[in-house]
């Protein structure tokens, strides 16, 4: 384990991020509000650090990696991105305690969207746009959009996509990885370009069009505004930004299949299949629930119940709604979907769709082998039978998954948070979704939440967009 080159790869990961702070500070030089100095200050403490570990530890060996350091990498890059994207927040003044910005830091950068702001429009548009960007930057991966643009990381940039890309499998569609990264990155800017025209057509400007999309396509949830996308109270945006959140949720590999001209490569994907069964499934329960009792008709009822449910589901975030203030039902279907998440390869977060078929699939097979105990019967997935390595390693994540759940929620009961807020903001967070229930539903935010409690929220939001292992490994003796 080679850490001085590991802090060299770091530095040239922070370089890249704070250099996209850039973007933030147009913004704010064009509105003349209070982010220039912020900004400024943040860029250069950033890049100081940054280019300062890349050339004091740029001669230390091979540009070769192995698994292990990939991992590392990945962890602690994703940590320091988390750590100098909060500089911003905390030399603007935005929150009283380096902790808050910490938080709404990693909570951007891991697509969580869970915020400890209480008057978001308070806040100058300099710095609104950097919280944004960190989702936009983390949807798809600040790994991967490194090794896009950084040559180097080419050699053994496998290490570091399998480490950051969710999913049991990750896709690999060209022969050289760094192609692969440019690839998805191409794909997530062309559908970010597409949201923000519609977005501008149904009446947003600029700024707003690219935040709100940032926060969609990331699956993150950051608005501008107090009351998020309920603010506009528009059934247009509502349903671009529906639509948008779907296609986060999906799979990046089949949205290059589908824009290669092959449309029934979403229907023949299993893992597609399921999501979109889900969705509809559990959209439709929701507004037979809510109808008459929240909603008088039946189109406003699904309007809501099909906004809520896509949010939670593909991990996003947004609200239109108080879906507190609804029957009991529809809250208990929400809290399950903040455990199951998007599809594999998705900006998504939670356990992904495809863990959970393959967990139902071998739970049946296991049922169908007390009945046929001689019987030879595989896992399959798409006609592809799934390795008991695979199975294995789903497993290991669940049990991982729910163990780490259950004690983040005891330590914050411990706390003095009451049950329900426990439950719900360790599940929000470790699924990156943001809104809970309790004191972190739809209409609250995070600030009530202990100190320490906001540290092991923290972890949460890293473990659970880093897929666990990532994170968990470095504190295993072996490592």
């Amino acid at each position: 384990m080679r850490w001085r080159y590991t802090q060299y790869v770091v530095g040239a990961i922070l370089t890249s991020v704070s250099l996209t702070m850039l973007i933030a500070l147009a913004f704010s030089l064009y509105y003349g509000d209070g982010g220039v100095v912020p900004l400024l200050k943040s860029m250069g403490v950033s890049l100081g650090l940054g280019l300062g570990l890349f050339f004091v530890f740029r001669k230390s060996g091979a540009l070769s990696m192995n698994h292990r350091e990939g991992m590392a990498i990945v962890a602690l890059g994703w940590a320091a991105a988390g750590i100098v994207g909060a500089l911003p927040f905390y030399f603007g003044g935005v929150f009283e305690s380096p902790v808050d910005c910490v938080f709404e830091s990693v909570s951007g950068f891991t697509t969580t969207g869970a915020s400890v702001l209480s008057n978001i429009e308070a806040v100058p548009k300099g710095l609104l746009m950097w919280r944004s960007l960190t989702h936009w930057l983390g949807g798809m991966g600040i790994i991967v959009l490194s090794l896009a643009i950084l040559p180097f990381l080419g050699v053994g940039g496998m290490q570091l996509y399998k480490a950051e890309v969710p999913g049991p499998a990750p896709d690999k569609l060209k022969p050289r990885i760094k192609d692969t990264a440019m690839l998805l990155w191409k794909v997530y800017v062309f559908f970010t370009a597409l949201e923000v025209l519609l977005l501008l057509f149904g009446g947003m400007d600029l700024f707003e069009s690219l935040c709100h999309t940032f926060g969609t396509m990331a699956t993150g949830g950051f608005s501008t505004r107090n009351a998020s996308i309920g603010h506009y109270g528009s059934l247009y945006i509502d349903v671009v930004v529906i639509v948008f959140m779907l296609i986060a949720g999906t799979n990046f590999s089949l949205h290059h299949q589908l824009l290669r001209g092959k449309p029934l490569a979403l229907w023949r994907n299993p893992e597609f299949r399921f999501f979109g069964a889900v969705f509809l499934v559990f959209t439709l329960a929701s507004t037979v629930s809510v109808l008459g009792r929240n909603y008088s008709t039946f189109g406003e009822a699904l309007r809501y119940c099909s906004f809520q449910t896509a949010s939670i589901l593909t991990t996003t975030g947004f609200v239109t709604a108080d879906y507190e203030m609804w029957t009991p039902l529809p809250q208990v279907l929400l809290l399950l979907l903040m455990f199951m998440g998007g599809c594999a390869g998705s900006t998504g977060g939670g356990m992904k769709c495809m863990r959970i078929l393959l967990l139902i699939k071998h739970s049946y097979q296991e049922l169908v082998r007390l009945i046929h105990p001689s019987a030879v019967i595989k896992v399959k997935l798409g006609g592809k039978t799934v390795s008991q390595e695979v199975l294995g390693g789903i497993w290991g994540f669940f049990v991982l998954y729910l163990g780490l759940f259950i004690l983040s929620s005891f330590l914050l009961a411990a706390m003095g948070v009451d049950v329900v807020t426990s439950f719900a903001a360790v599940a929000a967070c470790i699924g990156n979704i943001g809104p809970g229930l309790g004191a972190v539903g739809p209409t609250d935010n995070y600030t009530a939440i202990p100190m320490l409690g906001k540290w092991i929220l923290t972890f949460c939001m890293l473990l659970g967009r880093l897929e666990i292992y990532t994170v968990i490994i470095l504190f295993v003796p072996e490592f």
